[in-house]
């Protein structure tokens, strides 16, 4: 390295290790205003990290002033800056509850189901946090049904309901992979009650069709024909809306195999009279 490269180097060093000591005599001294001070300059130059520790020790004796209200709003979005998203919401929904009049409230709001909807997991995982998100930002429309970020709002509430409409789909189906065709039909029907526009619709017609097949070729004697009667209906239902689909061909099988099984189903038991 060249003489000019480590005197660089050393002046990097010399300036690091200067902040680290200032930053030790800060942390170290009794002075609350001067913790205050630089406080709140670390966390306006981004160096959040140092400003948390000096934050966590101002909470407690600045409570109840408004030094204490700006602390705790600058705490909460410490901790979102740093990506303890759980942290963060909780403390902007405590403020936005502690102090309601405050001009940071309602960002504080927002903020915390902000938190909750960037914590949200995909689809195949618990969607708590979905759930709360959905609710607190429901909570701020209502609160704030004039403020600017309504618009934001209501993009997440669209969001997150996608994800649950994912979440619903998902299980339904599941229910079809594993063989409980009864159970699948009735979780995708109530799917279609629950998310009447879902992107999902053909998908799901589809899957309700052939549920009805193979819980038909299934059932006991006594129910098949009522069975493979519902499967027509579902297949007809299927035409109904989506005549063009990209399932059609697969559907028309399907319905072939319904009305096969229950010709040889009626040859078989003439004496069903189709019951």
């Amino acid at each position: 390295m060249s003489k000019t490269g480590l005197f660089f180097v050393s002046i990097v060093i010399a300036i690091f290790l200067s902040a680290c000591s200032e930053y030790q005599k800060v942390l170290k001294s009794p002075n609350p205003e001067l913790k205050y001070t630089k406080s709140i300059e670390y966390y306006e130059n981004g160096d959040y990290l140092r400003a948390l520790p000096l934050f966590e020790e101002l909470l407690p004796l600045y409570r109840g002033t408004e030094k204490g209200q700006k602390i705790y709003f600058y705490y909460a979005f410490t901790n979102f800056h740093i990506d303890d998203l759980y942290q963060a919401a909780y403390h902007f929904r405590s403020y936005a509850s502690t102090y309601s009049l405050s001009e940071f409230a309602q960002e504080a709001l927002f903020m915390s189901a902000y938190c909750n909807y960037l914590d949200a997991p995909g689809p195949t995982l618990d969607q708590t946090p979905t759930k709360l998100a959905l609710e607190e930002l429901q909570i701020f429309v209502n609160t704030y049904p004039e403020s600017e970020l309504v618009d934001s709002a209501n993009t997440l509430v669209d969001i997150l309901n996608f994800k649950l409409e994912e979440k619903e789909f998902l299980n339904s189906k599941q229910y079809f992979k594993i063989q409980k065709y009864q159970s699948a039909i009735v979780a995708l029907n109530n799917m279609i009650i629950k998310y009447p526009d879902t992107r999902h619709l053909e998908d799901v017609k589809l899957i309700i069709l052939k549920s009805y097949y193979y819980l038909a070729t299934k059932s006991v004697i006594d129910k098949k024909m009522k069975r493979f009667d519902e499967g027509i209906e579902a297949y007809f239902d299927f035409i109904d809306n989506f005549a063009a689909g990209k399932n059609l061909e697969e559907a028309k099988i399907v319905y072939a195999k319904l009305i096969r099984e229950r010709e040889r189903f009626l040859i078989e038991n003439p004496s069903t009279d189709e019951l």
